[in-house]
């Protein structure tokens, strides 16, 4: 099982998790956000000093593909992660350069896992997470049973809510198409400042999980 840490900005904080080895570290930009880089993010840093273990994400809702493109080229992202209501077709312009994540929020009612079906071949990745207006970082899980009706391929990252006292639980759930955990304000002190030894806990009990 692989993880991703998102909502990450302060540079010492980066590095710090970085040492904890995260498969994929995740850049919010998208201005409401509390974890919104802004001005804020090392360029430099993630330009030429970033490990290549750790896959960087930027984070979009709704952004034009001129403004993700230019934040790839400014970061040298590896993945990115939309998290509005953008298009396959703004997916698919994409597809050749960098991972393409597309998100669905999923709340506790049913949900119609046929809206992915136009997704499937212009993304490599999706990411479940819980509705929210706020597009993430809520703190909050969505029930994770309605995972048992998903039926593509096509691995997914989950998140929303998970933490220290609830990842174990995912072993009693049938998510066999489960990729990686996204985790965020669960492991934070503040707002985009991460607690370092909370996540090395969580690297700890990702490897104990038998999924």
């Amino acid at each position: 099982m692989k993880w991703k840490v998102c909502g990450m900005r302060e540079t010492a904080n980066i590095e710090a998790v970085l040492a904890l080895e995260p498969d994929y570290m995740g850049f919010i930009f998208y201005p409401p956000s509390p974890r919104f880089v802004g001005d804020d993010l090392d360029e430099n840093l993630l330009k030429n000093d970033f490990p290549k273990s750790t896959k960087k994400v930027g984070v979009f809702v709704n952004a034009s593909e001129a403004e993700i493109r230019q934040e790839i080229q400014k970061y040298a992202l590896d993945v990115i992660q939309l998290h509005g209501s953008e298009s396959p077709e703004l997916c698919k312009a994409f597809q050749n350069e960098v991972e393409v994540i597309k998100v669905f929020g999923l709340g506790k009612d049913d949900f119609d896992f046929s809206q992915l079906n136009e997704y499937e071949n212009v993304v490599d990745f999706f990411l479940f997470d819980t509705q929210s207006k706020k597009h993430g970082g809520t703190g909050k899980t969505f029930d994770w049973n309605l995972l048992n009706e998903y039926q593509s391929k096509k691995p997914y990252f989950l998140s929303g809510g998970i933490a220290i006292d609830n990842v174990q639980k995912l072993e009693e759930i049938n998510i066999p198409k489960a990729f990686a955990l996204d985790v965020n304000s669960k492991f934070e002190i503040t707002p985009a400042m991460k607690n370092v030894d909370l996540l090395a806990e969580l690297k700890i009990e990702i490897k104990k999980l038998k999924i």
